[in-house]
């Protein structure tokens, strides 16, 4: 799943480029029993199965090693522990901010869970962020992280066209982002907006913000006062 929706469009051809490396750890080569078996009852009772610690760190660990060595073997100087996203609907919701952040690392690894979760205590050791893309539950975490891989993958310099597109993303600036219009200049009767086609970049940007304030208040009011709020301290 990771590796078909990953390695197309955008993302896939920042892969083919070098400059996003893709590495798929399965949990289940870690099991340490010939039905490859990683998950139990739960301890107290209840229903669900829970996935559990050894095979989780056993992976965790064998993907934390290919790091330190690829950092050895590259002269990457750096003792800071690898950063570990857990995909949880108990996370922290994830944000454009949130992925800033997590871009301005080398490595991450995204650890994805199944059942009723994993063992808490596998958890405790190794998890740095726990990370929930919203109020809902997935068969498991690979679709989650994809969203947050996605989203991080596209601020890595070189791999969107054009770098600034990420710099006027909506949440970027904490408005959510203006109308854009593109050929024709009418199209079912409706006109681009004159100033677009004005060739006046202080005015374009003063429309643009403008329209940023009116969506964002209208949809998401709590990012307006927000923004209001930072603005006029």
């Amino acid at each position: 799943m990771i590796e078909t929706c990953f390695n197309t469009s955008i993302t896939g051809r920042a892969v083919k480029n070098d400059l996003i490396t893709l590495k798929n750890i399965n949990i289940r080569d870690f099991a340490g029993n010939k039905h490859m078996k990683v998950d139990d009852y739960p301890y107290g009772g209840g229903a669900g199965l829970v996935m559990q610690a050894e095979p989780v760190y056993g992976a965790y660990d064998h993907t934390a090693g290919l790091i330190r060595k690829k950092r050895f073997i590259t002269g990457l100087k750096t003792n800071l522990p690898v950063r570990v996203v857990y995909m949880t609907p108990r996370g922290e919701t994830f944000t454009q901010k949130k992925a800033h952040e997590l871009a301005k690392n080398k490595e991450i690894i995204f650890l994805c869970g199944h059942y009723e979760g994993i063992d808490e205590r596998v958890l405790e050791e190794i998890v740095t962020d726990d990370i929930s893309i919203g109020d809902y539950i997935l068969t498991g975490g690979e679709l989650a992280s994809l969203v947050v891989m996605d989203a991080v993958a596209r601020l890595v310099p070189g791999v969107l066209h054009n770098d600034e597109s990420a710099v006027t993303d909506s949440f970027s600036d904490g408005l959510l982002e203006y109308p854009h219009y593109t050929r024709p200049e009418v199209f079912h009767g409706k006109r681009v907006p004159e100033v677009l086609l004005s060739g006046h970049h202080a005015r374009v940007d003063e429309w643009r913000l403008k329209k940023s304030l009116e969506i964002t208040e209208k949809i998401r009011p709590d990012l307006y006062e927000e923004y209001i709020k930072r603005h006029t301290r």
